[in-house]
């Protein structure tokens, strides 16, 4: 029998194809799942976003003389809202979390505003959405750490990078006083 010389190197091509579409299309899962946990970190956000004009004016009518610091918190949500990158995101979320910590040792010089229903109740549902935001950014850096080993490892990144699929950024925290708790001080003024 008679081989021809073109049915190896057919099936080599077919081979080759079948697994670049293969890889092909498990770079496209990771990236869709990647931006699926972005936008889960987003809805977080403005979840915990929307709940602090509530808290604002809450802890307002109790703590009148804290201006500066609830115009902070206000600032620092406008950030978060505004952030459009991992790593804007994750440097606005320190800001806001770190404002919102300073807000809840406000809470505890005014004995009248914890016993408050509204603001226990918009206590437990941020605490809640905070919960929340901590899954999603762990998702988040899981589908980005499966994206980014994909891309760069060999030998699939012959296929990623030409077809234009890169490694995403982490997020990640970096804010350095997220290590230190506030310093709680009971004539009614907190710093962190």
């Amino acid at each position: 029998m008679h081989f021809p010389i073109w049915l190896p190197v057919g099936i080599f091509v077919v081979v080759v194809l079948l697994w670049g579409v293969i890889v092909f299309n498990r770079l496209v899962r990771a990236r869709a799942l990647v931006r699926e946990a972005w936008s889960g970190i987003k809805v977080q956000l403005r979840r915990r976003a929307d709940l602090i004009p509530n808290l604002v004016s809450i802890v307002q009518g109790y703590a009148a003389h804290e201006k500066t610091l609830l115009n902070e918190l206000t600032a620092r949500r406008g950030e978060a809202l505004q952030a459009t990158t991992p790593a804007d995101a994750a440097q606005a979320s320190a800001a806001l979390g770190g404002a919102l910590g300073r807000i809840m040792v406000v809470a505890e010089a005014y004995p009248e505003l914890k016993a408050d229903a509204n603001f226990r109740a918009l206590q437990e549902e941020l605490s809640e959405v905070e919960t929340e935001l901590q899954g999603a950014r762990r998702y988040y850096n899981a589908t980005v750490r499966d994206l980014n080993s994909s891309v760069g490892a060999f030998p699939t990144l012959l296929i990623a990078r030409p077809l234009g699929f890169h490694e995403e950024p982490y997020f990640e925290d970096d804010d350095p006083t997220i290590e230190k708790a506030p310093v709680v001080r009971f004539d009614g003024a907190a710093k962190a």
